[in-house]
Formats: structure tokens, sequence, C-alpha cells
């Protein structure tokens, strides 16, 4: 199953997720003006960012937004970027949050697990509902694919319904963890994590602990470390030791050239390790 190749490369290659959400905004003018236009520039700073990390991320989140706000060509961008990782044996995880009724999500699950914008893990958003998801269970059973759906997420909004208490005492995201994860069971691989996993914050300090405790041997993938406030120890209680979670950075990566004095690759990487070495000390 694909989890048990995305935590073996986790075991091998330390926790890291490098997010791929690449404005044109972060690219070196310099560099750009090296290339016919901004798309392919857009693409050469992806597949150097790529190749100077991909031996010591575990995996790669693209957000699909910072593509498609560039119409046709910014999606065409994104499709490469996807194919590139995967001639490489490196792990995508699309980062799409769809969410909708069965019928509409087979043609996503259609899209993004096959075809142009193939990937390994895909984000879905669960407030529709279990049904919601049904159209893409083939994929994870059949198909070698994952998903990763979102439980109690980095922004400040997450408060405004993800903590809501209900009639029976549970917050939202509870209620809604407790009912994906009884989905989740049925797709576990050999390392007793399920492909089915959860999008977890590690800005909410007062939660992450119940949430792992909560969801012993579920996956999660971990937003908000570093720009939004999140710390190596509220990541650290959000792992199972050195594993059970995949810690995403964008923003820091992507800009790590402005902090050493280096080309952007070689920056990327130098911050890749340091934020991995700073997550793993001391577990």
């Amino acid at each position: 199953m694909i989890i048990d190749k995305l935590y073996k490369y986790v075991e091998e290659r330390g926790p890291v997720c490098v997010g791929l959400d690449t404005s044109i905004d972060y690219i070196p003018q310099d560099f750009i003006k090296k290339h016919k236009d901004e798309y392919s520039a857009l693409f050469d700073f992806n597949r150097r960012i790529i190749d100077a990390t991909e031996d010591i991320a575990s995996c790669y989140k693209v957000q699909i937004a910072y593509y498609e706000v560039l119409g046709i060509c910014g999606l065409e961008v994104y499709k490469k970027t996807l194919e590139y990782l995967r001639q490489k044996g490196l792990i995508a995880i699309c980062d799409i949050k769809r969410s909708d009724i069965s019928s509409t999500a087979k043609m996503y699950a259609k899209a993004h697990f096959e075809g142009d914008f193939e990937g390994d893990f895909i984000t879905l958003n669960p407030y529709m509902g279990l049904d919601s998801i049904d159209e893409y269970l083939g994929y994870v059973k059949d198909k070698e694919k994952g998903i990763f759906i979102l439980l109690k997420t980095s922004n400040r909004g997450s408060r405004d319904i993800q903590m809501m208490r209900l009639n029976d005492g549970k917050r939202v995201y509870e209620h809604v963890g407790d009912l994906f994860y009884k989905v989740a069971k049925e797709y576990k691989g050999e390392y007793g994590y399920s492909s089915i996993g959860f999008v977890v914050g590690c800005t909410d300090i007062q939660e992450i602990v119940n949430i792992r405790e909560r969801y012993k041997d579920s996956f999660f993938l971990i937003p908000g470390y570093g720009a939004q406030g999140g710390t190596k120890e509220d990541v650290r209680k959000l792992m199972n030791g050195k594993n059970g979670g995949v810690v995403n950075s964008s923003r820091a990566v992507l800009l790590a050239y402005k902090k050493y004095d280096d080309a952007f690759d070689a920056s990327a990487r130098k911050e890749v390790l340091n934020m991995r070495e700073e997550i793993l000390n001391g577990i």
C-alpha cells in the first residue's frame, strides 16, 4: 500500500514534506530572466528544489491553487511537476481539498488519481459526509493511492466550526475523526497505518495531544510548522516517535535563499536538513 512506501521514506529520509506551493513571487527574478517565460521558470524552480531535497524529504505536497491561478499554462506546470516526481519514484500529495456528492467525487477521483494530474495522495474535505469519499476508496484499495482527510486544520478559523461542542460532548472534529477512523481501519498496511490519514495542524497545543491519543494508529499530514507558529515540540506530540506523520514546510523551504547566502536549491536543502534535525533531535 502507498502508506507503507511513505512510512519507509519517513524512516529513511525523515519526516519533512516539502510543500511546492510555489508562487511566481517566490522565484528570484534573475532566475526567471534566464527562461523564455515565467511558466518554464516555475517548473525549473520546482525541479531544482526536488533534485536538491529528494534524499532528505519523505514526500512533496503540491498545492493546486498556486497553479490554477496561472490558468492553463499553470496547470501544465502542475502536471509536469507531478510527472517529474513520479518519474523519480517520489511521493506526491496533491493538495486539492475536494468535497462533493458521489457522482462528482467520481470525476475528481479519476482526475487526480489518473491521467494528467495523477498523484499518490490527495487531500479531501469531509464535511459532506461519509458518502463523499466512497468514490475514492476503490483507488485506495486497488490502485496504491491514499487520502488525507481534513481533521483539525492549522488556520485560526479552524476554531469556528471544528472546535464546536455537539450534544454528546464531542468536538465537531472528534465526531468527524471518529467516523472516518472506522473507515480507515479497513485500509491498513504492513506497518499498522492506514492509507486514509488525517490533516492535523500543529498550531493548537490544547488539542494535539488528544488527537494523537484518540487516533493512535493514524498517519498525519502536519501543516502549521514554522511560519504559522507550530514548534518542534508541537510536532513531536503528533508523531509516533520518529514516524506516523509528515511535517509540511512550504514558504520556509522555497524562500530559504533569503535566509542563507546560497543558491535557492542549495538553501532549500539546508532548510530541510535543519528542519529534519530540529524535529528528530531528542526523539
